[in-house]
């Protein structure tokens, strides 16, 4: 009897910390492709599992900071998917590449066309995000997950440092510090690069030019020396028949 009792305590236990856990390890999350550093450029993926086991997801929608808004927000197309991009009015216009920008999206929503995220998968968004603020160590993104039985899950609890996680956490992005100037170091790179192409270019131009200048210049005076030799043969030849006539006569 105690065996028993200790064995279904045991069991109590293990599936109470498993419905503790499940939604801790099922959440809505956003992680970088690489890296994601402040003042920089990102391709971010939004991961997005199937919680329920009778229902799919048919809809995802994304709320994008508005305390940091971003200027540059492409989402990556995604088959089996509607993609909806929407945009608000900025309370401070943002500056990018010397241009000021009044709005900046707000949100982004992935509607499902097909049967969506079946239970036991997860599916991933792709968006390329900038430029990431340099004033912030890390981008808070609310989301709701809505079920094909009408059911939304709210992905919008901000976690807190020192504190457990929330049931619902919201999807956060860690922020890198910046290495340098990604962006305008790979558009200078390309610019060298150009450049030192066209010089190449230029240079194998000159060569072949001067290569070419010189075979004809050399052609040239190969015909000229063959015709003088000639007239000069013809000239001697006719002073030899003019002499055997003379002394003939």
């Amino acid at each position: 009897m105690k065996a028993s009792r200790i064995a279904a305590a045991g069991a109590v236990a293990g599936v109470t910390v498993l419905a503790l856990s499940s939604p801790a390890l099922a959440h809505v999350g956003v992680q970088p492709e690489g890296e994601a550093a402040k003042g920089g450029y990102a391709v971010v993926g939004f991961k997005v599992p199937n919680e329920r086991d009778n229902a799919s997801t048919t809809k995802v929608e994304v709320t994008f900071p508005t305390d940091h808004p971003l200027a540059s927000v492409m989402p990556q197309p995604v088959e089996g998917w509607d993609i909806t991009v929407t945009k608000s009015k900025l309370d401070k216009p943002l500056e990018m590449h010397g241009t000021k920008i009044n709005e900046a999206v707000s949100k982004v929503t992935w509607t499902a066309t097909g049967g969506g995220i079946r239970p036991g998968f997860f599916q991933k968004f792709p968006v390329s995000i900038g430029t990431l603020p340099e004033d912030a160590d890390e981008l808070v993104f609310k989301a709701l997950q809505t079920y094909s039985n009408k059911e939304v899950v709210r992905w919008i609890e901000v976690p807190q440092k020192g504190q457990d996680e929330p049931a619902n956490p919201a999807p956060v992005l860690a922020l890198s510090e910046a290495s340098g100037d990604h962006h305008g170091a790979a558009a200078d790179d390309k610019a060298s690069d150009d450049a030192g192409a066209a010089e190449n270019a230029s240079t194998r131009t000159s060569a072949a030019s001067e290569e070419s200048d010189s075979g004809g210049t050399d052609t040239t005076a190969r015909v000229l020396g063959v015709v003088g030799i000639v007239v000069g043969a013809a000239g001697v030849a006719y002073g030899v028949l003019a002499g055997r006539r003379r002394t003939t006569a």
